[in-house]
């Protein structure tokens, strides 16, 4: 995992840098899949821009690396050489609905590095996009916030 850099971080607290993740492999993907499990976007958050070739979500993402802080932080996740993306089970025609982001996946599909990224949400939904190679970034925006409580999984209690 390569850290993104910038010459402006964001701040989560003065001399502090919010996370800022790169992903090109599959092990770099598992990485900001698990930064961002229990994110929750709204779906007009969500945006696909054909002639670009990029796929961007702005998400409320749950930060695990904080510990036992709840917090919650702005991030934004873009997807670089996407040819085409399809949803199932989310309607992108209802731009206030929320969905609950549990992974981001990748299968490969065609001739290699190219493949399908696959954005996972709760109830059943995703949204995949066709992608040339994994290009994939994570950048937080915000200072965090308390979060109303901490995401729970049948696995973890």
């Amino acid at each position: 995992m390569t850290d993104a850099g910038s010459t402006k971080p964001a701040s989560t607290k003065p001399g502090a840098r919010g996370l800022r993740l790169l992903a090109q492999d599959e092990d770099d993907l598992r990485a900001l899949s698990a930064a961002l499990q229990d994110a929750v976007v709204r779906i007009g958050d969500i945006t696909f821009d054909p002639r670009g070739r990029t796929f961007t979500a702005v998400v409320n993402r749950y930060r695990w690396e904080a510990g036992k802080r709840a917090e919650r932080v702005r991030a934004a996740v873009r997807v670089d050489g996407v040819g085409r993306v399809r949803a199932r089970g989310v309607r992108l025609d209802e731009p206030a609905a929320v969905a609950n982001l549990l992974s981001v996946e990748f299968r490969p599909d065609g001739e290699p590095p190219s493949g399908l990224l696959r954005l996972v949400f709760s109830g059943g939904g995703e949204i995949e996009a066709e992608v040339e190679c994994i290009d994939a970034s994570l950048v937080d925006l915000t200072r965090p916030w308390r979060a109303r409580g901490r995401p729970k999984h049948e696995d973890s209690g």
